[in-house]
């Protein structure tokens, strides 16, 4: 699908912001460890949560969706998530810790998502192993087993976000103590905590780099509403700025949002927070900045490629660092199409400011390189066709009406 984005545009007005996809995927995935009844509130109408919906569904689970609500009840009958949904997205390999906790096996293919580098899951399954499973690796597929999992001591090399929450999912249901240390901080870590311990879990030390989990026998039924997401509102803050626009954007938090909102006030845009809501606006010209991302709280993997969109319109020169994925630049070469100065070398990349981008025929790649292409396109002179753009669909909530609403007149074709 392409998406067809008219260019100069000064985006105005007021939007707000839906809850957080990198939330509520580990949240759906936790649904499992209960067979009550989860009613899941404010749920965004994006292409993963359709995903991991209907994987959950495959496994068994009856699953209602009513006024922006899901609706779980029952217990998974089947451990052996379907490959054609697996492969889609990364985070359906969430689902492996609650049902190896719940069922005490489970076999799960490795999984799929944006090109964006080689994720490992081996952090993960060491996790799963100190808990007391066997894992295998068989015809592509990850198969784990425990007659029951016990409370352990697990170090993460890495403060990997997917391996904090699939072991924290799976110990909740462990017998005994365990601790997860170099745990990641996330928000979307501590909102996984608050869910489960809505459902009966002890889990206490989320947001820290250490997270205890009290295990207990059985979880229970809740009533849920996710945070808001942090991404989508840094996008339409770099977009409000890189436009010259006046937004103010509802339902954030701006605690989460320090990284992102520092670096804004680096390069001469005026942020001003509220309690629930930021306004970001520019009068003056970019200024360089230099970026390094890096784990929560850091500057955040997922707000670089549109800020590399954002700072090719400044005065001077622009550099951004990518240390948490090895190959998270292919958005470069479709700014470059766009009349963008960028070169890189390995992890780096810097950005020659220029006056203005030019319109052309350009493909998102993955899911934040095609947040940062609309962006470039706003600003650029000409129209802009993003081909590809159903990468974008995958976390954003009706971007198209939700910029629109800003005065974009973006359409799809």
């Amino acid at each position: 699908m392409d998406m067809f984005v008219p260019g100069k545009v000064k985006l105005a007005g007021e939007i707000e912001v839906s809850s957080s996809k990198n939330a509520i995927l580990p949240i759906l995935a936790a649904s499992l460890l209960s067979d009550e009844t989860k009613v899941i509130k404010n749920v965004p109408d994006i292409r993963d949560v359709t995903v991991i919906t209907e994987l959950i569904h495959h496994l068994g689970v009856k699953v209602d969706y009513q006024d922006r609500n899901l609706y779980f009840t029952g217990g998974a009958t089947s451990q052996n998530p379907p490959y054609e949904l697996v492969r889609l997205i990364r985070a359906s390999f969430l689902v492996m810790g609650p049902l190896l906790a719940k069922k005490g096996f489970v076999r799960v293919a490795l999984p799929g998502g944006c090109a964006i580098g080689t994720r490992p899951i081996d952090l993960h399954l060491k996790g799963f192993e100190a808990l007391g499973a066997q894992v295998t690796l068989s015809g592509g597929d990850v198969i784990a087993r425990a007659d029951r999992l016990y409370g352990n001591h697990v170090y993460l090399d890495f403060p990997s976000v997917g391996a904090t929450e699939n072991i924290m999912m799976a110990a909740s249901l462990a017998e005994g103590t365990t601790y997860i240390e170099n745990a990641a901080l996330e928000p979307e870590i501590v909102d996984l905590a608050n869910f489960l311990n809505s459902m009966g879990a002890r889990i206490s030390g989320a947001g820290t780099n250490v997270i205890r989990i009290e295990g207990v026998r059985q979880l229970g039924s809740t009533d849920y509403t996710p945070i808001p997401d942090r991404i989508e509102a840094g996008t339409f803050m770099v977009a409000a700025a890189a436009t010259g626009g006046d937004v103010i954007i509802k339902n954030v938090i701006p605690e989460h949002l320090k990284a992102v909102t520092a670096k804004l006030l680096e390069s001469n845009a005026v942020v001003e927070e509220d309690d629930d809501q930021v306004r970001v606006y520019r009068v003056e010209e970019i200024k360089p900045v230099y970026i390094k991302t890096l784990p929560y709280p850091g500057f955040p993997t997922d707000m670089q490629a549109q800020f590399m969109a954002y700072l090719s319109l400044g005065k001077g020169s622009s550099v951004i660092t990518e240390s948490v994925f090895e190959n998270r630049f292919m958005h470069v070469a479709e700014l470059l199409r766009m009349g963008a100065k960028i070169t890189t070398e390995g992890r780096t990349a810097v950005i020659q400011g220029i006056r203005e981008l030019t319109g052309a025929r350009v493909k998102a790649t993955d899911l934040r390189a095609g947040a940062a292409l609309l962006i470039a396109g706003l600003t650029a002179r000409g129209p802009t066709i993003i081909m590809n753009s159903e990468h974008i669909d995958r976390g954003y909530e009706n971007i198209v009406g939700k910029f629109n609403r800003l005065g974009a007149n973006i359409m799809r074709t």
